[in-house]
């Protein structure tokens, strides 16, 4: 049942293509306004990619305010203004617990499911939608159809069905094995709209040389990471937190949270770093590290670093800092400790690239927001056509922000197909 009751013959018939997060909450919205609501979702399930977030945990939005939420947002900020004030990360948080999915809030104020589940988060999503009385079909929408600059149908297979509204939510070009292939940014394009440059976001880094690779596998946690442009020294990017070492350079959360503030990268504009011992100053470390050598002066210095570092990383250490690792510890001199102290709190990485677009978890890009309302999320080309989440070019750091943005474009454009004329 619907909030507000109509006959069927009043009721707008709203179109919502993409069954992830923006498009279930947009099509909930627009029947609880009293639209007839067609759900269209080419996958055999709803929110295929929403059941993978946060490791398969879900964190749906981030307990902050709008000013703060803001300045996680460094793609077109402004146009949200109006999203988050009518729906902010308050009105997320009482719609789920609403639904029946109770949460919780971990560091970085970010909003998780208490079970852990993002199946929890989909489901409840899902039930609402039938509750509500959407039409789901497991379809897929090839084009959109308009005529004189207003949207009247959708064109499924070789059938056309009329609609009064379509909210586009196809998402990016992010994880294309979840549905997210592009499709929406063609059928906007096909009516007249912008798509911008499309690259990923929040996407692990590629390193040159070896060393990550001779490192692969190993979790750091509590380190500080920054990124500096290589040619001016200027500090782009700095967090704290947890990384990781593959084969191909890093990944985890701190360098998916970087990768968003790296524009045009290629081989040798940028440097991470990383402060392996981030709790100490320079005179506080050598004094730790005279402190194990005098612990283990006997022995030879490759095996006399298991206190300060990871067993995996020693030896690429040791070879990094330019010592003969069998050299014995008490014939170390004090330049080499110094370098070793340099090494640890500034281990320095060559980054030459981001990962492929499909292990992105978001795309930078999309419609050009210039082209769209941001009271209603309509478009200004097209009557009666609406976008919502990851297809506009508006894109967050990690944190839940993503999905917070998907929610509230989602419910202004929800709201809009069903009540505009």
């Amino acid at each position: 049942m619907t909030s507000m009751i109509k006959s069927m013959a009043e009721a707008k018939r709203v179109a919502v293509i993409g069954g992830g997060a923006a498009g279930m909450m947009a099509a909930i919205r627009a029947a609880r306004a009293g639209a007839s609501v067609t759900l269209f979702e080419r996958n055999d399930r709803l929110g295929k990619k929403l059941r993978i977030t946060g490791k398969g945990r879900c964190n749906l939005t981030n307990d902050c305010d709008r000013e703060e939420f803001l300045r996680n947002v460094p793609t077109n900020p402004r146009f949200l203004y109006t999203a988050l004030s009518v729906w902010s990360t308050e009105d997320t948080k009482d719609f789920f617990e609403e639904l029946g999915v109770p949460l919780k809030t971990e560091r970085g104020k970010r909003v998780f499911p208490v079970s852990d589940r993002a199946s929890d988060v989909v489901s409840a999503l899902e039930r609402a939608c039938r509750a509500e009385g959407v039409e789901i079909l497991h379809r897929r929408v090839r084009r959109l159809l308009a005529r004189d600059d207003r949207v009247y149908g959708v064109q499924s297979g070789a059938e056309e069905i009329p609609f009064d509204a379509v909210i586009l939510c196809t998402g990016g070009k992010s994880y294309p094995l979840t549905g997210s292939d592009g499709d929406g940014y063609r059928m906007a394009e096909e009516l007249g709209h912008t798509v911008t440059r499309l690259c990923p976001s929040l996407v692990p880094l590629v390193a040159d040389g070896r060393l990550c690779a001779s490192m692969q596998g190993l979790s750091l946690k509590n380190v500080s990471f920054r990124v500096t442009e290589v040619a001016t020294g200027k500090r782009v990017f700095e967090d704290f937190g947890e990384l990781m070492f593959t084969h191909f350079g890093l990944t985890g959360p701190t360098v998916l949270s970087a990768s968003a503030h790296l524009s045009d990268i290629a081989q040798g504009r940028y440097e991470a770093q990383i402060d392996l011992k981030s709790a100490l100053d320079e005179k506080m470390l050598d004094a730790r590290i005279r402190s194990d050598f005098e612990k283990y002066k006997n022995r030879d210095l490759i095996n006399s670093l298991g206190d300060l570092l990871p067993q995996k990383m020693i030896e690429p250490f040791v070879s990094l800092c330019g010592i003969d690792p069998r050299k014995k510890i008490h014939s170390v001199t004090r330049e080499e400790r110094a370098v070793m102290v340099q090494t640890l709190k500034c281990l320095r990485i060559p980054l030459r690239g981001f990962r492929p677009l499909d292990e992105a978890i978001v795309t930078r890009g999309g419609i050009d927001v210039r082209e769209v309302r941001p009271g209603s999320m309509e478009s200004k080309r097209i009557r009666g056509l609406y976008f919502a989440g990851e297809i506009l070019d508006v894109d967050a750091y990690t944190g839940g922000f993503n999905l917070q943005i998907a929610f509230s474009t989602a419910v202004l454009a929800g709201d809009a197909a069903a009540s505009d004329d």
